[in-house]
């Protein structure tokens, strides 16, 4: 009886139950599959799109990764939203953003809807309007043409205006065969830094920046943009060369200036995609 047990405990069908028992014992460590192909990227292979210009998001991503940060306080915020709304009241313009965004979509509608002139004009008005008559009547009267004057303006504006440019220090110039502290240097412009455009930094801040202030203030000043590393040198006191003769205005713009006709572009192709495909459409 025990010989028979035994031999049918050998037996091939016993040991292929076995067999079959220690597999399904066995964990699934991993499953090899087939990858998925890409939807967006077939879809333009067989619609034979031409490739996508990546020459904007490069761009994109290196201007992010140099752009200065700014931690604007309430006072900040309340003269940036004060400008922002001035410029839009004077120009018609509506921006539904809010801080320094909201300053340079303003400026940068404003830059696509006028020409040059008008442009500089706006601002110019909007300014009038920010400022009452009375405080810029006040400025000139009691503050005439002088070395103090000069200087005063200049330290002024390091204090009062780096919500609007960056932060910027004093330096000195010679002046009439003497040295006087009337320079106010800006490391780096925030509003050109942010709007990335030669233009809107010549029709939207320095010309009518120096039409503004020799006008109302009755103070002449030459603004010095340095496209190169986006400082400025607002010397105060020195009248700013002819428009012909301006290296300012000779300045070509910004490539980064052809993101918006990229991203358009990107839009375009993409928009013939109209919608995700099926897996039947692709295969």
């Amino acid at each position: 009886m025990e010989a028979k047990l035994i031999l049918q405990s050998r037996s091939p069908t016993a040991t292929s139950l076995r067999r079959v028992e220690e597999r399904r014992r066995r964990p699934v460590h991993a499953v090899l599959a087939r990858p998925g192909k890409n939807f967006v990227t077939e879809r333009l292979r067989l619609k034979k799109l031409k490739p996508v210009d990546t020459e904007a998001a490069s761009a994109i991503a290196s201007a992010s990764a140099t752009t200065s940060v700014h931690n604007d306080n309430w006072f900040d915020l309340l003269a940036i939203n004060y400008l922002s709304e001035s410029l839009q009241a004077a120009t018609g313009l509506k921006s539904m953003s809010s801080g320094y965004e909201s300053l340079v979509e303003t400026t940068a509608m404003m830059s696509k809807r006028f020409n040059a002139k008008t442009q500089q004009k706006l601002v110019v008005k909007a300014l009038d309007s920010a400022i009452p008559k009375l405080i810029l009547d006040m400025i000139r009267t009691l503050l005439p043409q002088s070395q103090f004057t000069r200087e005063y303006f200049a330290a002024f504006t390091t204090v009062f205006f780096a919500w609007l440019v960056g932060p910027s220090e004093v330096r000195e110039s010679e002046f009439d065969g003497r040295r006087e502290k009337n320079v106010v240097y800006v490391k780096k412009c925030r509003f050109l830094e942010q709007s990335n455009c030669v233009g809107m930094c010549i029709n939207l801040c320095k010309m009518p920046s120096q039409a503004f202030i020799k006008d109302s203030l009755g103070m002449s000043v030459n603004m010095v943009p340095n496209f190169d590393d986006m400082s400025c040198e607002m010397i105060f006191g020195q009248d700013p060369p002819a428009s012909n003769d301006d290296p300012a205005l000779k300045q070509p713009c910004y490539k980064l200036c052809n993101i918006c006709t990229s991203i358009s572009n990107l839009v375009l192709q993409l928009g013939q995609l109209n919608a995700v495909p099926s897996t039947n459409e692709l295969l």
